[in-house]
């Protein structure tokens, strides 16, 4: 198998699918516990982190805008941090709808491409359009998969190691 960064495109359409995997096993895990499901999206891991359901916004967030971001084209809007499950869920399936726009001519000669973006307070690099997609993002969504993954593993829902490979290998 050849990588390109078009490969990214399936990447983060296996993450989205692990995402909604994830999702759908917490939401089972939570009605049978007799728990909310707008509770369950507020689960956290410590206090002082970010809840589930911004873990799950961060992942739909970069599994679209940052292909969109490397490819040249309008980046799409953020989702919403207020959704509900079924509006996450949604979510995931629109930006999987989404990437599934995207063909590999979008991606062609854009490895060397600056891109400027600013990450946080006083931080704005310019990196190649690769090393944006392959370390920054990349790392980020994983991150932030893993830490749903944590969240629900650290309430008891019923998960392993291999439903981080929902997506397929």
């Amino acid at each position: 198998m050849k990588v390109s960064l078009y490969s990214f495109v399936d990447l983060y359409g296996r993450a989205l699918d692990t995402a909604a995997h994830l999702l759908a096993r917490g939401s089972e895990h939570a009605a049978a516990q007799g728990i909310d499901a707008e509770e369950m999206l507020d689960w956290r891991l410590i206090g002082d982190m970010q809840p589930l359901r911004f873990q799950l916004m961060v992942v739909i967030d970069f599994a679209q805008q940052w292909p969109a971001r490397v490819a040249g084209l309008p980046v799409p809007h953020g989702v919403g941090a207020g959704l509900d499950a079924a509006g996450l869920s949604a979510a995931m399936a629109d930006a999987k709808a989404y990437l599934a726009t995207l063909g590999p001519e979008r991606f062609e000669a854009r490895d060397d491409v600056p891109i400027r973006f600013r990450i946080g307070e006083g931080m704005e690099p310019t990196l190649p359009a690769g090393r944006w997609l392959s370390v920054f993002a990349t790392t980020n969504l994983y991150f932030h998969l893993s830490t749903a993954y944590g969240i629900l593993r650290s309430r008891g829902v019923p998960i392993g190691k291999v439903d981080l490979f929902a997506g397929g290998l």
